[in-house]
């Protein structure tokens, strides 16, 4: 403290002392319009700007407490898997790279697997969050989604995916790409047991995420604004040496094309995802209950045509009547599981063959280091 401080009187200091310190994340900038945005005003419009209506990217558990009745859900244990299984390194060790993007999320992995209600209908939805290495997809991830397609399954609830990601994890190479079969072999089994898959493409959703599980869903619905591909902007401008249009990749640019369903605003995302649920259970609960409330009318599923269209008749009491059989749907999941469990299997084989390549390579070329280095140094020598 100066000479000048000190002759200030104790009272006159209070008034004029050093100023606290105002924190800097009280304001947010837009993206879209570059508007100042105060963060309350903003969590309490769902990360959504009250100017444009620009989508910023929300957090997995805001998501979830937006999408499940009363916020209320149960989170799934991640499925226990190898770690570093390539024992990767570039500027980082893959290890430490895993332990600094938990400690800055808090989460154990890029995806996050609950389940819960909405509208009273049971669903398990798997969310990926992006803060988390990208949110790319490893053999952790793989496993994630697998169990919780089982999980589904088991339950008889429909089941949603939340893609937030770069694409496949580099630093597990091959292990990571395998991903991608596993999981649409696990997708496969979720139709197979007649249950609604939904997906909801938020930003940004690329490379082997959008080549796999992200774009076979029954239904595809868009947040406004969302980049959906695979390859970026820049590298498809090269190759096919064309200026693309401004909104290309967008959810906009997808719907009009046909590749999304829906772009469906965040606030009103669960009254779509209960209104589309219900549609593609409502058969499933008239077969479960005979003539229950039906007034003798058939009604579909609404799956544009990819449900199956089980026979049914018509009664003299004016009921419908299910002439499929339940062994059928019974013999034909078990099927599937047999099927997926063939694929899971090779898939794992061929995990294993991976991993082992990858350390003999690296062996080879330690090899190679050391013989190189040996006769740098006997050329030193002389």
């Amino acid at each position: 403290m100066n000479w000048l401080a000190n002759l200030i009187p104790p009272r006159i200091r209070s008034f004029v002392g050093e100023q606290k310190e105002v924190p800097d994340n009280l304001w947010q900038k837009c993206p879209g319009c570059e508007a100042m945005l105060f963060h309350r005003d903003l969590a309490a419009n769902h990360n959504v700007c009250y100017h444009c209506g620009h989508h910023l990217r929300l957090s997995v558990k805001e998501r979830l407490k937006l999408m499940y009745d009363d916020g209320k859900y149960s989170e799934l244990p991640m499925p226990q898997v190898e770690q570093d299984p390539l024992k990767f390194k570039d500027r980082k060790r893959y290890v430490d790279r895993i332990k600094e993007a938990q400690s800055k999320t808090g989460l154990k992995e890029a995806i996050t697997v609950v389940c819960g209600t909405m509208g009273g209908m049971s669903v398990v939805t798997a969310v990926f969050n992006f803060s988390y290495m990208g949110g790319s997809m490893g053999v952790a991830v793989g496993e994630a989604i697998v169990s919780a397609a089982e999980f589904a399954v088991q339950k008889k609830a429909a089941f949603i995916i939340i893609p937030a990601s770069g694409g496949a994890r580099m630093q597990e190479g091959m292990l990571s790409l395998i991903q991608m079969p596993r999981t649409i072999a696990a997708i496969e089994m979720v139709k197979e047991a007649m249950l609604p898959y939904i997906v909801i493409l938020s930003d940004p959703t690329t490379g082997g995420v959008s080549a796999s599980f992200a774009m076979v869903g029954d239904i595809h619905i868009a947040e406004p604004g969302a980049t959906i591909g695979f390859a970026g902007r820049r590298v498809i401008e090269e190759t096919v040496r064309e200026i693309l249009p401004p909104d290309f990749q967008t959810a906009e640019y997808l719907l009009e094309h046909g590749m999304v369903d829906m772009v469906v605003p965040r606030s009103k995302i669960k009254e779509t995802l209960v209104n589309i649920i219900g549609i593609l259970t409502k058969k499933a609960v008239c077969e479960t209950k005979p003539g229950g409330g039906n007034g003798g009318k058939r009604k579909n599923n609404g799956q544009n045509g990819r449900g199956s269209k089980a026979a049914e008749k018509t009664g003299k009491n004016g009921k419908q009547e299910n002439t499929s059989e339940p062994t059928k749907t019974k013999a034909s999941i078990n099927e599937t599981k047999t099927k997926y469990s063939k694929v899971s299997s090779q898939a794992r084989t061929a995990q294993s063959s991976a991993k082992a390549a990858v350390k003999q390579d690296a062996r080879e070329c330690e090899s190679v280091v050391e013989e190189k280095t040996k006769e740098t140094a006997l050329a030193g020598k002389r």
